[in-house]
């Protein structure tokens, strides 16, 4: 835990902000905000109950020192004295028992102003105002900081379609304020019932065909993510593959980005139209054929799971994670997205996760929300410097890249970071050192 507070100093811990690894920028793991007032919370429940138990150390003491008043004519050395010393050890109790008292109570304070300026500045936001301390200015096109911006510009939908549609600034905050941060899964299920756009509901989707053979795999996390984009090539196609090597059968799922071309329109469960079904409907269709291709690669009840996902991808690798059927089926263990927007899904307890985002990609600011600072999930957002491609080959921007992700996937494993170091290692528990392409 990165504390500000050296350790022996008799002060009250303090939190940190995890420091920066270079060009990557981290939040959340056990060198998180939340995890740190966890643990700090924890230790001041704890000294609540040692100033319980001094507190009748110390009255016990004055007790002890009132019956001995009938002695304090007695000789020095033998009644006052006694008294004397019953008297400083119990205020020296008390002292500590105070001292206790205030850092726990100073843990607690901390922990109260680190919410409120979370949900000040949320609600500053969803008025409008920005600045420096709670968010970026919101210019849509400014290079610095796009996925910020993109993520604010959704998250104030409600204040801005105010404003659209005519109304004072004042109030149009107002409406922004009351009405909260965009919900996109409703969005998306609302505009999939408007007239003509029907097809952005969930298709059926099935196993058409399967391909089986070994080979020497990477299972290192930008082994993983590039692997994604080996998938993503031939279109529809998903990849599973056996892990051997691990102290448990586990098994690794990977899912490719949005993709363009490959079968007609409509049949491919990873075009455009698939990035509706992953945001508004919990990836319900795919989620189904992905727990069959798992059946059908020979997983066995009770296996572990590794879910792998790039871009669109990464958002039904994150839907598996509260996908109950598969839950019931398969002990997933970790999700690997990079460039998906996956803020505003939450796995089940238990299941860690590992998120790369580019600050100059707007893709994962998409849905509005940040991804929570939690004890198991962990994002890095790299800053790396980018090179703007050619116009025909800029797709969603230099900053989704998929090999810029692999780049900066393999910093992530090089790092001595403590946090990524963690997160790796729990990936690593699972997948081992090997596998088999299903």
């Amino acid at each position: 835990m990165a504390e500000a507070t050296p350790a022996d100093s008799g002060g009250t811990p303090w939190v940190s902000t995890p420091p920066s690894d270079g060009s990557l920028r981290i939040r959340g793991g056990i060198g998180g905000l939340s995890f740190q007032f966890e643990e700090l919370l924890a230790g001041a429940a704890a000294l609540d109950a040692l100033v319980r138990q001094l507190r009748s150390v110390e009255l016990e003491a004055d007790t002890v020192k009132h019956a001995l008043f009938p002695y304090q004519s007695d000789p020095y050395t033998s009644g006052s004295n006694a008294i004397i010393a019953v008297g400083e050890a119990g205020r020296d109790v008390g002292r500590v028992r105070s001292q206790l008292q205030r850092i726990g109570d100073d843990v607690r304070a901390s922990h109260r102003e680190y919410e409120f300026a979370e949900a000040r500045n949320a609600l500053l936001l969803r008025l409008g105002f920005h600045g420096a301390e709670y968010g970026a200015a919101p210019e849509p096109f400014a290079l610095p900081g796009v996925r910020g911006v993109v993520e604010d510009w959704v998250a104030m939908a409600p204040r801005n379609l105010a404003a659209l549609l005519g109304l004072p600034a004042p109030l149009a905050a107002v409406v922004g304020a009351l009405s909260g941060p965009a919900d996109v899964r409703s969005l998306v299920r609302d505009v999939s019932e408007a007239p003509g756009l029907e097809f952005l509901k969930p298709r059926p989707v099935s196993i058409v065909g399967r391909e089986t053979y070994s080979a020497a795999v990477d299972l290192s996390p930008a082994g993983l993510l590039r692997r994604a984009g080996t998938v993503g090539e031939p279109g529809g196609q998903i990849e599973v593959i056996e892990v051997d090597g691990g102290a448990r059968p586990a098994w690794v799922v990977i899912i490719p980005g949005t993709q363009l071309d490959g079968p007609p329109e409509g049949a491919n469960p990873f075009d455009p139209t698939g990035v509706a079904e992953a945001l508004g409907y919990d990836s319900a269709s795919t989620g189904a054929a992905i727990r069959e291709a798992l059946r059908q690669a020979g997983a066995a009840a009770g296996d572990q799971l590794v879910a792998v996902g790039y871009s669109q991808g990464g958002i039904h690798a994150m839907n598996l994670s509260r996908d109950r059927a598969v839950l019931a089926d398969y002990d997933l263990k970790f999700v690997l997205t990079a460039g998906s927007p996956v803020g505003g899904i939450t796995p089940e307890p238990g299941i860690r996760s590992l998120h790369l985002e580019h600050a100059q990609d707007w893709v994962p600011g998409a849905d509005g929300l940040a991804n929570p600072d939690t004890r198991d999930r962990v994002t890095v957002t790299l800053t790396n410097p980018l090179e703007v491609p050619p116009l025909k080959d800029f797709g969603l921007g230099p900053g989704h890249r998929l090999e810029n992700y692999a780049d900066g996937a393999e910093l992530i494993s090089a790092s001595r970071d403590n946090t990524l170091r963690d997160s790796t290692a729990a990936l690593a528990a699972v997948v081992g050192t090997g596998g088999r392409r299903r």
